[in-house]
């Protein structure tokens, strides 16, 4: 499985970025899929999830009700749709992927090489 991350940028605190992960190698709907960030000088931590059928999402409770994952089978594609954005969001964004069941365990086998987010305040 190949992961494409991209959509990262500098933004103003309050503003919004969609965040959009390509997946290769695997039909989307036969993994689940989830979103991390690491800041500098901290530890990569879970942000949210997708299942493969798109029918559950988890957040983290630092970005719910500001972030929203969602899934578009045709494209291949996951976003992450992030918004009210704070300068504690700044970091390096992740998606990974993993067989059915990662969602639960927050556990994934593929990685992609990062989005960089910052936000400024």
């Amino acid at each position: 499985v190949q992961l494409q991350a991209s959509g990262g940028g500098l933004v103003q605190a309050g503003g919004s970025l969609r965040l959009s992960c390509v997946v290769s190698g695997r039909v989307l709907r036969s993994v689940d899929m989830g979103w991390f960030r690491q800041a500098p000088g901290k530890e990569r931590e879970f942000v949210g999830a997708i299942t493969w059928s798109g029918g559950g999402t988890d957040y983290a409770d630092s970005v719910k009700g500001r972030f929203t994952i969602s899934s578009d089978n045709a494209k291949s594609t996951v976003y992450l749709q992030m918004n009210s954005l704070k300068p504690e969001d700044t970091a390096v964004y992740y998606c990974a992927a993993g067989n059915r069941g990662s969602y639960y365990l927050r556990k994934y086998d593929y990685w992609g090489q990062g989005t960089l987010v910052t936000v400024s305040s």
